[in-house]
């Protein structure tokens, strides 16, 4: 996936899962519900590790463990190419549990009360959007305008915890 949802294919898949192509082919379909797959499998671990990082830095708001895994995770695994390509495609609808997922962690969110469901919700919704868009553009078009690679992830972060601050000031 880190080169991108193109080179993966369905006979290197099977290949490196040493079973016939046939059998990966009767498992997920086609390449596009393999695709499907190994999203909600990252959605799946990026909501694990959030939700630890959430635990291990309960004093923290926002909880910069929580924070630094979202965007790790668009930044790092291919996941913010496999996502544009399922939007691009039509195939996000296919993403079936996103909705579960969100709402796990804004629940968790909102179960400290400072915040409610909704605004929890209305976080994870911006926090992800942020960490997909800097994982998908940020290195390139911080470079194309001279600025570091990692300005664009810091300046998402930045507001993140300005936002995050301002709702905080705004409940006491």
């Amino acid at each position: 996936m880190d080169q991108g949802p193109l080179a993966l294919k369905l006979a290197e898949v099977a290949a490196a899962a040493r079973v016939a192509n046939a059998t990966v082919l009767h498992h997920f379909g086609s390449i596009d519900g393999l695709h499907a797959a190994l999203m909600e499998r990252m959605i799946d671990q990026l909501v694990a590790q959030v939700l630890a990082a959430t635990e291990d830095r309960g004093a923290t708001d926002p909880p910069e463990a929580a924070i630094e895994a979202l965007f790790d995770a668009f930044e790092t695994r291919g996941a913010a190419r496999l996502a544009a390509w399922l939007e691009l495609t039509g195939e996000w609808r296919r993403l079936t549990h996103v909705q579960e997922a969100v709402q796990r962690v804004a629940a968790h969110r909102a179960a400290r009360g400072d915040v409610g469901p909704a605004l929890a919700e209305d976080m994870v919704l911006v926090s992800v959007a942020l960490a997909m868009g800097a994982g998908l553009f940020g290195r390139s078009l911080a470079q194309l305008i001279g600025k570091p690679a990692g300005r664009t992830r810091q300046l998402a972060v930045g507001l993140l915890r300005a936002q995050a601050a301002l709702l905080m000031k705004d409940k006491s």
